[in-house]
């Protein structure tokens, strides 16, 4: 296939050292210009370089996008009258503010031996507490706003005539839940917070007679179906179009049929992959809820790890089945009469590491992913497959014997911190470039892929360093991993020929673009980077050269009016980058926009003034030179006449 590069017109077998020859050169030598040339004209770019990926890991889902304020609300691990709940992880801070839950986080109110765990006829799961009267439960280390409003319930079951039940939060009041019914009942509450902090407890205490206590909830009561108010916004505002999920590791120890059904009578689970407990709390339903409300398309991976094809097909059929088929009826039955219409499958997550669960060797996993794969299409011959790749061997078995079988290859890159800013920004585009060139390699190699285009979904991807500051694997990004990103998002454009999709690990805490506190969430300084691209760079890549540390790209709009151009200053000096374009006109007018800072470590922090944010200004007049400010993201939209 045809070969370009947006930064340099050469062949292929060059590129590499072209890049390293310019990286090399001294500015005093060369000092750096931006020569764009409108008329060479790259394949456009897909909108799906902008996806996420988010897992059932840390506080990705559970503290970032659901709603839910309750640890362990549905009691897997047994109450007892320890009360020791936490540990910090060893990646951990030692002030944590989200430690790991290695044990029950209710506290029990009253003597000791007043709360024991019942096996006979559990509400959910293996056991459900049962309090004596005088006696109950105390979840702590809650986040409330003052004059906010919270919804929850309860799932209570009388032992005897005359139990009671008084639900409280702290500083907010307290709901009698009246006299409690001889079967199981979901009693509602609502508070308004009467002050705002982190260590507010809610309690049940049950009177008169013995209670069984088989659920309960808290979430804010501006939640939305569920899911947190002020994270949905900066998801809508980020606009991704695709959303993989539920992993990751995750996915190859998980039953989707665990995330079906009643919500409050899904059985907890221990995660499979990661510490804590897995709620089932955001499943199928909730996922599908989740994309109609932030306006994205679903890509759903399933277990080819401990699971089967058969399961596979089940789940296919359930989210894209009719009402009629055995798991669309059942669909039907849970809600949905429609089905999901979901276009997007991916068959497993990084098969070829032993950290994986059901890890087996190429030669077998191959056969593996060709049964699924003929499975999943026999139930719908409309759906788009991604099968597991990794550059190097694995990925060679994958695309000689599974060509037939796969319209995307997924592959994945994680970068670490460097010292020096332009070495730290440059591990991103050299590594989707490092992905790019080796499928281009097997495409000329491999007799399998003649004549097919199976395109790369690199469907992790991002810097994975320091400190986990907002829980586990809570990793906090500075303003030169913004850098980085987006010199990771030039060379998607670069490689547009062959990168389709990439889904940014992993949106929410976990290694994400968004961070939240109990009460707050902000955009972290890549998800400024990948909300500024998404919403202002062009489509139609055309060819630009400059010279390191200066990364850019230049794209037309969709439209062809206006040619938009991205710098990545990976210095810590001011420039003046003279600007030359062939092939078109400058209206000269224009709009810029940019993410900077003189501090490379600046980073946002939820419920405290960005330190990091996208400034724009209005170009009445567009000179010989673009002004870059020291280490900054910035992208200009200059129309054309």
């Amino acid at each position: 296939m045809k070969y370009w590069s947006i930064r340099f017109v050469i062949p292929l077998g060059f590129a590499l050292a072209g890049v390293m020859l310019i990286a090399g050169r001294s500015q005093a030598a060369e000092p750096a210009s931006l020569k764009v040339d409108v008329n060479q004209k790259g394949a456009p770019v897909s909108k799906y370089i902008y996806g996420q990926f988010i897992e059932h890991l840390g506080r990705c889902i559970y503290g970032g996008v659901w709603a839910e304020m309750l640890e362990d609300r549905k009691f897997y691990y047994p109450v007892t009258d320890k009360y020791d709940p936490y540990r910090p992880d060893r990646e951990m801070p030692k002030d944590t503010k989200f430690p790991v839950i290695i044990a029950s986080p209710w506290q029990v109110i009253g003597p000791a031996g007043s709360v024991e765990m019942v096996k006979e006829s559990p509400f959910v799961g293996a056991h459900t507490p049962r309090a004596a009267a005088g006696s109950g439960l105390r979840q702590n280390e809650l986040g409330i706003v003052k004059g906010k409003k919270y919804a929850g319930y309860a799932w209570l079951k009388s032992v005897g005539a005359g139990a009671k039940a008084l639900v409280s939060l702290t500083d907010s009041g307290e709901v009698n839940l009246g006299d409690i019914a001889a079967e199981y009942t979901k009693y509602p509450f609502e508070f308004t917070a009467g002050d705002s902090t982190d260590k507010a407890s809610l309690s049940v205490k049950i009177e008169g007679q013995p209670c069984l206590i088989g659920t309960v909830s808290l979430m804010p009561a501006d939640s939305v179906e569920g899911m947190r108010a002020d994270t949905l916004q900066l998801l809508k505002e980020l606009n991704s179009p695709v959303y993989r999920w539920p992993g990751g590791n995750f996915v190859s120890g998980y039953d989707w049929k665990d995330g079906i059904g009643d919500r409050d009578r899904r059985p907890p689970r221990k995660n499979p992959a990661w510490t804590g407990v897995e709620h089932n709390d955001f499943g199928m339903h909730e996922f599908m809820a989740f994309c109609r409300l932030v306006g994205t398309e679903p890509l759903v991976v399933v277990n080819s790890g401990l699971g089967n094809a058969d399961n596979a097909v089940a789940e296919l059929q359930y989210a894209n089945g009719a009402a009629d088929t055995p798991q669309g009826k059942l669909r039907a039955a849970n809600g949905h009469a429609e089905p999901f219409a979901v276009k997007w499958w991916a068959i497993g997550n990084e098969m070829y590491g032993n950290w994986q669960l059901g890890h087996m060797p190429l030669a077998d996993y191959v056969k593996k992913h060709n049964a699924y794969a003929k499975a999943l299409r026999e139930v719908d011959p409309s759906i788009k497959l991604v099968g597991v790749g990794d550059t190097g061997p694995w990925s060679e078995g994958m695309m000689q014997n599974c060509a037939d079988y796969m319209d995307l290859v997924s592959e994945h890159f994680y970068c670490r911190d460097k010292a020096d800013l332009a070495a730290h920004v440059k591990q991103i585009p050299d590594n989707v470039r490092r992905k790019a060139e080796a499928h281009r390699d097997y495409r000329r190699r491999f007799e399998a892929l003649k004549g097919k285009d199976i395109d790369i979904s690199l469907d992790e991807w991002n810097y994975w360093y320091g400190p986990h500051v907002f829980g586990e694997l809570g990793t906090r990004y500075f303003l030169k991993d913004g850098l980085g990103i987006a010199a990771g998002v030039h060379e998607y454009v670069r490689q547009s020929d062959i990168m389709f999709m990439a889904n940014y690990a992993q949106t929410v805490n976990v290694i994400g673009c968004i961070k939240t506190t109990k009460t707050d969430a902000a955009f972290e300084t890549t998800g400024l980077v990948l909300k500024l691209y998404r919403e202002r760079l062009g489509t139609l890549p055309v060819a630009a050269k400059t010279q390191s540390p200066l990364d850019a790209i230049a794209a037309l709009s969709e439209d062809g009016k206006t040619l938009t151009i991205a710098v990545v200053n990976a210095s810590m000096d001011a420039r003046e980058l003279p600007l030359s374009v062939e092939g078109a006109q400058l209206a000269g007018s224009g709009q810029k926009w940019q993410i900077a800072g003189n501090d490379p470590q600046a980073f946002n922090d939820p419920g405290q003034p960005p330190r990091v944010q996208i400034e724009q200004c209005e170009l009445k007049e567009v000179g010989p030179n673009l002004a870059l400010a020291p280490c900054s993201v910035t992208l200009f939209a200059l129309p054309l006449k």
